[in-house]
């Protein structure tokens, strides 16, 4: 099935409507569906360079209002959510978390794993959805979302636009490797720079 779901999407990238077709996959990637926007990014820049900057946009924007999509199904729809994040079997940790957040080491916890749901391979969907039944702060998580999947696929973009179909070979690889290494590498730094000036 996920075979199929990829094939489609490589062969959305190429059609006349790639544009919509990747803001409706970036918008429901972050509420449920299993694949990531990266895999229509990628092949939409090949065959478009100059349009790197607005198909890096375009997923950017959509996949953070699918966010808040799937915090609000965390915070309004609980049944519908606990199926998905049971399916992954994350039910345990949300619980955790649930009776953590209102402490500060459990808000700076889940705000770590946020970031990098944001920007590496972890299922960015449970994130969006389990902080809506966490109660984690709306306004902060509405900004992480915005940084790091701007971030993700931005470099993605960008990287593409620099080496084309080497890249697209690269990410379907070691895509998910080099993901991890980023986003924890990132989140280190931040660390360090709140540490330093709070």
């Amino acid at each position: 099935m996920l075979k199929n779901l990829f094939d489609k999407c490589i062969k959305l990238a190429s059609s006349k409507l790639a544009n919509y077709a990747l803001a409706f996959i970036s918008f429901i990637e972050s509420f449920f569906f299993p694949l990531p926007p990266d895999l229509m990014i990628v092949p939409m820049v090949v065959a478009k360079k100059e349009n790197y900057i607005k198909i890096f946009l375009i997923a950017t924007i959509f996949s953070v209002l699918g966010g808040l999509v799937g915090y609000m199904l965390g915070v309004f729809f609980l049944d519908i959510s606990m199926v998905i994040i049971e399916f992954y079997g994350y039910e345990e940790r949300v619980s955790e978390i649930q009776n953590k957040i209102s402490s500060k080491e459990g808000f700076l916890f889940w705000l770590g794993l946020m970031f990098l749901a944001g920007f590496t391979p972890l299922p960015f969907k449970l994130f969006t959805i389990a902080s809506g039944i966490v109660g984690f702060n709306i306004f902060v998580f509405f900004f992480i979302c915005l940084f790091t999947r701007g971030l993700r696929f931005f470099i993605v973009a960008y990287l593409t636009f620099l080496f084309g179909k080497k890249f697209g070979s690269l990410i379907e690889k070691k895509g998910a490797l080099w993901f991890t290494i980023g986003g924890i590498f990132i989140l280190i730094i931040s660390i360090i720079l709140y540490l330093l000036f709070k």
